[in-house]
């Protein structure tokens, strides 16, 4: 697979997964191995970027709700006070 192509996830999780199984019950010949650990590598740094993205995700969409339920907050209570 094209190291370009986006790949999900999921995707990257189940391929990882697959390669350590074959590495774990000695299943890949000397030859593949350096190939598969360079694909490792390459399928880890592509999860761990994912999830810092999300994580980033997350934090500003819960600040851009704090900060509109603060907003919102002092704007009922002057209409209240009307």
């Amino acid at each position: 697979m094209s190291k370009s192509k986006q790949i999900s996830y999921s995707q990257a999780l189940t391929e990882l997964e697959s390669i350590v199984g074959e590495i774990e019950l000695e299943e890949i010949d000397v030859d593949a191995l350096a190939e598969k650990v360079k694909r490792a590598a390459y399928l880890i740094k592509s999860c761990k970027g994912r999830l810092r993205s999300t994580e980033e995700d997350v934090k500003k969409a819960l600040t851009e709700v704090e900060d509109g339920a603060d907003g919102e907050g002092s704007a009922d209570e002057e209409s209240e006070g009307n």
